[in-house]
């Protein structure tokens, strides 16, 4: 087991956002963590990154109790996050952002840029002169830069046009092929379901629904994900 959330709450201040999450990714998987809007998928993953502290429950990363842990701490025991809404250092060049937090590993400046041309093409540009696309690649590919466990996706092709989302899902078939864990959140159906082993669907702040990927039914599509 990789990551394993036991009944996890979080609270924001006095409003409880998650009521006993459960949760886990074994290593090599692919699980899609999934729910309407406002169900908790954001608030699950910074749970796991710390980022919003338990209330009750636990968190482990390669058996270990990571619960209580600083995010920063959390980072560095091989946890990558994309965040939503991608957050690259504007400032900075591209390959800068890249080399900011590298570790080694098997994933080097090289291996981003095959894996992402466009940002070899922009290597000296600056992140805020990119477009959205280009940055959620650069925001992938930071992420991968610090050698993940597990890397997690949180809604990384949301609001990106059709071609440059086909992009972003190309790596991640990519990811996985090479065996990388990945938790991800995202909407679209068609491209998530091939891709993912498991689904992790989330109503009202609760674990309401387990399966692969292949016992996703219409049915339960349309009790929990439909608008």
């Amino acid at each position: 087991m990789l990551l394993e959330l036991n009944q996890v709450e979080t609270f924001y201040g006095a409003s409880q956002a998650l009521f006993g999450i459960d949760l886990h990714v074994e290593k090599g998987e692919v699980v899609a963590l999934m729910g309407r809007n406002g169900m908790g998928k954001t608030t699950t993953i910074r749970s796991v990154f710390g980022l919003t502290p338990l209330r009750q429950g636990k968190v482990s990363f390669m058996g270990r109790n990571i619960s209580a842990m600083q995010p920063y701490r959390i980072a560095r025991l091989g946890l990558g996050l994309v965040p939503e809404g991608r957050r690259c250092f504007p400032n900075l060049t591209v390959t800068e952002n890249l080399l900011a937090s590298a570790r080694k590993g098997e994933w080097t400046l090289e291996a981003v840029n095959e894996l992402f041309p466009r940002l070899k093409e922009r290597s000296q540009q600056q992140a805020n002169t990119l477009s959205g696309g280009e940055q959620q690649m650069l925001a992938v590919g930071r992420a991968l830069m610090t050698n993940p466990e597990l890397i997690v996706l949180d809604e990384a092709t949301e609001g990106l046009a059709p071609v440059i989302r086909l992009e972003i899902w190309k790596a991640v078939r990519e990811l996985k092929r090479r065996g990388q864990s990945i938790l991800v959140v995202d909407k679209t159906l068609s491209e998530l379901l091939p891709v993912a082993d498991r689904c992790v669907v989330l109503e009202r702040g609760r674990t309401v629904w387990q399966g692969t990927s292949g016992e996703m039914t219409a049915d339960i599509q349309d009790r929990y994900l439909g608008v």
